[in-house]
């Protein structure tokens, strides 16, 4: 039954991906969407979750903020090394292995969708129909983004779609293999915790400036907040 319900989240995830391919001819606000719609993710959906998780404190912090500090951090830290590696060789600053890095991390986050609906299926039925509904919602999202972010940084078309397709297939591999183990909530609020960290880097670093270049329009504003209403919607409905 999750493997089932997780093609639902393959399909979104898909109809994410060809929406942000269509309208690449408005690509300022294509990129105002996404930015905004991980911003809501992050603000309003991983964080919460990672804090609930993770339940425990490190130093009067909430391990999950820690993580969450730690993956922005080594996002801007990676970016930054890979920005000096092609500055010394003559090159520009963004580079595709950021792009194919950040849309790597996109899928992990997408396999651990799926094994969250596998190990809320683990829990009850009406458990998993209510985490099934969450994520096949806000998949439309991760396809988005997945293939934004690596055109971002240069990256040829078929990488885009590879990694858009490696990222609908993420859930239903994540479902499957709840059949094997049982993930601890504790682990899953420390993975939400450091994931969301990069995505606000990339987020608040890269996708938002980049919109707002050449296109500094109300209309990509509005599309920024569309995408945090979005999100909330989202989250409103799953309850």
């Amino acid at each position: 039954m999750a493997v089932f319900v997780a093609l639902g989240a393959f399909l979104m995830t898909l109809v994410g991906g060809w929406t942000a391919q269509r309208v690449t001819d408005r690509r300022h606000l294509v990129l105002g969407l996404a930015g905004g719609l991980m911003l809501g993710v992050v603000g309003l959906d991983l964080l919460p979750e990672a804090v609930e998780a993770a339940g425990d404190e490190v130093f009067g912090v909430p391990a999950a903020l820690l993580l969450f500090v730690g993956g922005f951090l080594l996002a801007h830290l990676v970016e930054r090394l890979l920005a000096v590696r092609r500055a010394a060789h003559g090159g520009e600053k963004r580079v595709p292995q950021v792009g194919l890095t950040a849309a790597a991390a996109m899928v992990g986050h997408s396999l651990m969708d799926g094994i969250a609906i596998g190990a809320a299926f683990q829990v009850g039925g009406g458990m998993g129909a209510a985490v099934a509904v969450a994520v096949i919602t806000h998949d439309f999202a991760d396809g988005f983004n997945t293939y934004t972010i690596t055109s971002l940084y240069g990256n040829e078309k078929h990488k885009a779609v590879a990694m858009l397709i490696a990222d609908a297939l993420a859930p239903m591999v994540g479902a499957a293999s709840t059949l094997l183990f049982t993930l601890p909530a504790e682990l899953l609020g420390s993975y939400l915790g450091f994931f969301g960290g990069v995505l606000l880097y990339l987020a608040a670093a890269e996708i938002l400036p980049e919109a707002h270049h050449d296109h500094p329009a109300l209309s990509t504003l509005l599309c920024t907040v569309g995408g945090v209403a979005f999100i909330w919607l989202v989250v409103g409905l799953a309850g």
